[in-house]
């Protein structure tokens, strides 16, 4: 098994992989462009994040900065919005559904180290995957954990730290974030 199919099924691997280290490389280099791209570029844009997140469903949207480690372990459905300054650490994949909006600086991270100083000490690190379900709204600043899910139609209020699942329709808050309401998801008038 390489280091790479280690890092996605969510064991130990060394992050030190020369294949790791390219695919990273890879990721800081369109990362970089696209930062530094200008507002009226917009084609130069999306050729861009289609590189870099080749598995992003039509209508994606991302405010720069943006950061990842990889983007090709991220998978977005349609009408995705990443305001300023997120940060995805897709060392595990990273699943976004349908119409979700991400407020400025809210954080994905699935990268996760060791407990024991030991095996910390080794370099080897691992990573849970991250699913957000359609219709989500993550306040500005939410921070979400590895492997942690957040269920359709949910909305997580700024600030929060997201260390266990949510369930749907629910408005979700603080550190650690926690159910405050459910909320009532009305059918869209058409």
């Amino acid at each position: 098994m390489t280091e790479r199919e280690k890092m996605l099924a969510s064991e130990l691997y060394d992050p030190r992989d020369a294949e790791l280290q390219a695919l990273r490389r890879r990721a800081r280099l369109l990362t970089r462009a696209l930062n530094d791209s200008r507002d009226d570029e917009e084609d130069e844009r999306a050729r861009l994040l289609r590189e870099l997140i080749p598995n992003a469903g039509p209508h994606l949207w991302v405010e720069a900065p943006f950061y990842c480690d990889y983007g090709c372990h991220i998978w977005l459905g349609e009408n995705v919005f990443f305001n300023f300054n997120c940060v995805v650490l897709d060392v595990a994949p990273v699943t976004i559904g349908d119409n979700v909006l991400l407020g400025p600086g809210v954080q994905l991270y699935t990268a996760t180290h060791p407990l024991d100083a030991k095996t910390r000490r080794s370099g080897q690190e691992a990573g849970r995957p991250i699913a957000i379900g359609d219709d989500c709204w993550l306040g500005g600043g939410a921070i979400i954990n590895p492997g942690v899910s957040v269920g359709p139609r949910s909305v997580i209020g700024a600030g929060s730290v997201v260390t266990s699942d949510i369930p749907a329709d629910v408005f979700a808050a603080g550190n650690p974030c926690r159910v405050i309401r459910k909320i009532e998801n009305r059918a869209m008038e058409e």
